[in-house]
């Protein structure tokens, strides 16, 4: 092929044609060569296998989910409004839901270890944990008793929106079982609102009659809708509270249920929750009810981590578990109260009043977020 057309070159033609053109015949060559050579590769890979111990690592595909809110939960219901104020774990031990529960079992060696199955969004996780940091868990923080009294001198000197505007105060002038009903729907109605506007919701429902069971149930929708605005996710938590009102006249008589597996399977009720409800509903203590505020200040506090770690829990639920692994049972009522008040007045979530709070020489966090923005003043 270069002869022909080194033979076809005439003395007129430019240098520079010849070099462009014996390029562009050095480029083919090479390609045809690269084929053959790439192709003769494979054929020996293919052939040879594991015997010339030669092994082509092949790419890992990822594996993406997508999770839309209307995607279903397994029990065949929408996502817990909980699932979209803060993330919530939900943990699973055998078949119960809503729970984060601790087991024990012999592994392949013949070791005893202690596991948490966590479950966030469908997609389920176990975290081994050795005896030796279940000891540390459950071990009371440095000084906790005299933060907790600090807190509480706090929380006298200066009210906050949950002592008057609270959940617990929802229905309090109803007989016992509506108290309750009220109660429910105070607390469903509660998750991503401020105090003052889901109170202002649950006073509407009962001035227009719709804070029992059945005229629940046989209101429309649209006219609940209208009612609780603008609690957050207020249509969502509308088609719970019909579904709600439904199950608990039918099941319940119109009263609410006394468990909390009962409670968690009602469509919009998370375990935050449901210790809430038997708390304030049945004067029933089965564990801490843990919101974002409790959370948060939890953490800022250093009352829990990730087991073996320094680093702080992801979701409420998490803290909770933690949390009731150190604290007297006989604080786990007042705890939810107290600290959200106290995130309510003092630990608030953006710029907290380190300087005001009494109990600052004792947080590992105080003071290390950044402190309200000073306005300049205008020329």
């Amino acid at each position: 092929m270069l002869r022909h057309l080194r033979m076809n070159i005439s003395s007129s033609q430019s240098f520079s044609l010849y070099v462009q053109v014996q390029a562009q015949a050095m480029t083919v060559t090479r390609r045809c060569s690269s084929r053959l050579a790439n192709a003769d590769c494979k054929a020996s890979e293919e052939s040879n296998g594991s015997k010339n111990g030669v092994y082509v690592r092949k790419k890992r595909l990822k594996s993406t989910t997508e999770i839309t809110p209307n995607s279903k939960t397994e029990h065949g219901s929408l996502p817990d409004i909980e699932d979209f104020s803060y993330g919530k774990i939900e943990a699973t031990f055998g078949q119960k839901r809503g729970k984060l529960e601790a087991s024990d079992h012999l592994s392949s060696a013949g070791k005893k270890k202690h596991t948490l199955t966590l479950q966030r969004m469908g997609a389920e996780s176990i975290v081994s944990i050795k005896p030796k940091d279940i000891c540390k868990t459950v071990e009371p923080p440095v000084n906790w008793e005299e933060v907790l009294k600090g807190i509480r001198d706090m929380r006298v000197a200066k009210e906050a929106p949950v002592d008057s505007v609270g959940c617990g105060r929802a229905g309090s002038f109803l007989p016992p079982k509506e108290r309750r009903f009220s109660v429910l729907v105070g607390s469903l109605l509660s998750s991503q609102t401020k105090d003052h506007v889901n109170h202002g919701a649950v006073q509407r429902l009962h001035q227009n009659g719709l804070l029992s069971a059945e005229s629940i149930s046989n209101a429309d929708e649209a006219s609940i809708r209208s009612l609780i605005y603008p609690v957050g996710f207020y249509m969502r938590k509308a088609g719970y509270l019909k579904k709600v009102a439904d199950i608990c006249l039918k099941k319940y008589g119109g009263d609410i249920p006394s468990t909390l597996d009962e409670l968690l399977a009602l469509p919009g009720i998370g375990p935050k929750m449901a210790h809430l409800i038997l708390h304030l509903g049945w004067n029933d203590v089965q564990g801490i009810c843990v919101d974002t505020h409790v959370h948060r200040i939890c953490n800022r506090l250093g009352w829990v981590s990730k087991p073996g770690t320094k680093q702080k829990t992801s979701s409420p639920e998490e803290t909770r578990v933690l949390l009731e692994s150190w604290l007297p049972k006989e604080e786990w009522v007042e705890i939810n109260p107290l600290l959200v008040g106290f995130g309510q007045t003092c630990c608030t979530p953006l710029r907290p009043h380190c300087g005001e709070c009494l109990v600052n020489n004792l947080c590992p966090s105080a003071f290390k977020e950044a402190a309200s923005p000073v306005s300049k003043k205008k020329n």
